[in-house]
């Protein structure tokens, strides 16, 4: 019986993985069977719906990359996957990759391709790959999504507020919008969205790495047929073609979107032979520092005085890097980068190492053009680790070009002003630390809200890490103008100095940047010291705790046996932290930042309080914040 129990079990194993012929439609359903994905054709076109703990999520939608050609499914086959694997750095360590997988061999006027669906319990992808042998050229990777009727969206808006809550009609109106030089609005992923039923999904790609000759995708809206549509340009090559993988994220909330760990999943491997190089943390920053006074009468600039403070400011206070930004230079040429004569910047990164502080430079071609081709060989040979690269846009071959050249000169890159939101690349090259997919904090001389803040790290953040500048200790300063860099509107930047130590850990990086001057953050040492104890990006594990669009977010993140909790509130109020996270019988260590009694985001922003006690498992932390304010935690066993 035994031999025989055996037996039945191969063939069943077996038979999942062999193809099987053409049916009229295929169902896949999740690993915990709540999600249900159903591919059919239509009119001789691949369509798709999809259901979650039987709700529609997904409407009757199509999926077509021949530009209307009819398709033929030659034959399929449906497997299960249960792969583990860990990451160099993230929101969480140890990776599951669980999932059922539809596989469908495809025919097209004599075009021969692929395509794949995978069903995971939090979400959805689709990919086609193109054969070698066709002659197609031009690829249109188009599918449509139908939400629920009376769906609400929510998208990024550059370095503005995100957009929604908005209607088809709504969304509609935003892409017929034109910008002051005639060029039509074009709509930005990830696009959340909120159903009848107030559930969550969200729209967007990943692994695009991998899907050379596509450009980003692009959304419209089609309010005919209540639908939305995405896009993939491509120019396919002798070597066949593979398609970025289209993602739809399904959570109960929309804090489950920035958790979720189906895009990253669906990335490519790391291709890094050796990562120990790689090293996530954070970093001191002079652009936002530029014409700040300190109190022993010292003016902060471009030269070596300066940045020998941060430097010793950064050893000091276990802050691995040091940014210094565009001033360093003066012209580019090919092969040529001038050096300003306000500093001696071998003598910077000198001192730098001698304290074991590394050295991120900044770069981009408004001066001129070095050439991509030796930059990175370039800034390797000048000892720094790391290359904040600007004003490229959205540009997924320069994109990619550049993160594999950084990454063969063993530097980490940070890509800033309108970026590619290239989700899943921290897991195919994790050098690719942070990019600044949203309004970077004072950013274009202007200071963002509360709310806007809390619609980033909801909807920016689902594409993967951001680079938003959280962290300014001297909030009072900045208002009345101390700064040469910062906001030109006076009193406009409205937050407290524990919310801005809460946003440090709410948005997930790999480069934590402070903009703030090191005697602001010596001011407030106990304050401080919850960002100086976080391990940046080296996170085991990370919960949304609470999250509601324009009201508030906490998030919780575990390194070891050591929580991390960082919460804001737009409105201000008491949000409700249960320690269910922490082990049993055991104690804890809790040390409380709080907004104080007289705290005020507008009139008194640095009033703050700092209190230690002892916690377990099931206590309830009752998180009072004052309106635009926050609250952390940092948890760890009692010795």
């Amino acid at each position: 019986m035994k031999i025989k129990s055996l037996i039945s079990f191969l063939v069943l194993f077996i038979s999942s993985f062999v193809m099987q012929g053409a049916l009229s439609d295929y169902q896949v359903k999740s690993p915990d069977g709540n999600v249900a994905l159903k591919v059919f054709l239509k009119n001789n076109k691949l369509n798709y719906e999809i259901v979650w703990s039987g709700k529609k999520m997904i409407e009757t939608s199509t999926l077509e990359y021949f530009n209307g050609e009819e398709v033929i499914v030659e034959s399929h086959k449906i497997s299960n996957e249960d792969k583990h694997w860990e990451a160099v750095w993230g929101q969480q360590k140890n990776m599951r990759d669980h999932y059922q997988e539809l596989e469908l061999s495809i025919s097209s006027n004599n075009k021969k391709s692929k395509f794949l669906a995978r069903v995971y319990n939090d979400g959805v992808a689709f990919r086609f790959i193109l054969d070698k042998e066709n002659n197609t050229k031009d690829v249109l990777w188009q599918c449509t999504y139908s939400p629920k009727e009376k769906s609400h969206y929510y998208l990024p808006n550059g370095e503005n507020e995100p957009l929604g809550p908005l209607t088809i009609e709504g969304l509609n109106l935003e892409q017929l919008k034109t910008s002051r030089k005639g060029k039509k609005r074009e709509l930005r992923i990830p696009l959340a969205v909120k159903t009848p039923d107030d559930l969550y999904m969200a729209i967007f790609e990943s692994d695009l790495y991998e899907a050379k000759g596509f450009q980003t995708m692009k959304i419209e809206a089609d309010v005919k047929t209540n639908a939305i549509v995405s896009k993939n340009s491509a120019v396919a090559t002798s070597t066949g073609l593979t398609s970025p993988w289209r993602v739809i994220l399904l959570g109960k909330t929309m804090g489950d979107l920035i958790v979720n760990n189906v895009a990253i999943n669906l990335a490519t491997p790391n291709k890094l032979e050796n990562s120990d190089w790689v090293k996530p943390g954070k970093s001191l920053w002079d652009w936002r520092v530029h014409g700040y006074t300190a109190k022993d009468g010292f003016t902060y600039g471009i030269n070596n005085e300066s940045y020998y403070r941060f430097i010793d400011f950064a050893a000091e206070n276990n802050i691995e890097y040091f940014l210094i930004d565009d001033a360093w230079y003066t012209d580019v040429e090919p092969g040529n980068i001038e050096m300003s004569e306000k500093l001696d910047l071998a003598k910077v990164i000198a001192y730098a190492k001698k304290k074991d502080v590394a050295i991120f430079l900044y770069y981009d071609r408004r001066k001129g053009n070095y050439g991509d081709e030796k930059l990175f060989e370039y800034y390797k040979s000048l000892g720094v680790k790391g290359i904040k690269y600007g004003f490229m846009g959205n540009k997924p071959d320069f994109t990619r070009n550049a993160i594999e050249s950084s990454a063969e000169s063993n530097l980490l890159i940070d890509f800033h002003d309108g970026p590619v939101p290239l989700a899943g690349i921290t897991r195919t090259y994790p050098n690719a630390v942070t990019r600044e997919y949203c309004h970077a904090q004072q950013d274009s001389k202007k200071a963002f809200t509360p709310k806007t803040f809390v619609r980033m790290a909801l909807i920016n953040a689902i594409q993967g890490p951001l680079d938003m500048n959280n962290g300014i200790f001297d909030i009072s300063g900045v208002n009345v103008g101390e700064r040469e860099k910062g906001p030109r509107k006076p009193n406009s930047l409205h937050t407290t100095v524990t919310a801005e130590a809460a946003r440090t850990l709410i948005v997930f990086s790999g480069l934590v940047v402070l903009p703030d001057a090191p005697e602001a953050y010596d001011a407030k040492q106990d304050l401080f010291e919850f960002i100086k104890k976080m391990p940046v990006g080296k996170w085991d594990e990370s919960k949304v705790l609470h999250a509601k669009i324009d009201g508030y977010l906490s998030t919780a993140r575990r390194s070891g046996e050591e929580w991390f909790i960082g919460s804001v509130h737009v409105n201000g109020g008491i949000l409700d932290i249960p320690l269910d996270f922490l082990k049993e019988n055991k104690s804890y260590t809790i040390t409380y930042y709080e907004d104080a009694a007289k705290t005020n985001s507008k009139t008194n922003p640095e009033a703050y309080q700092v209190r230690t006690s002892t916690v377990k498992k099931g206590d309830v932390i009752k998180a009072n914040m004052v309106a635009g304010g926050g609250h952390c935690m940092w948890i760890r066993p009692t010795n």
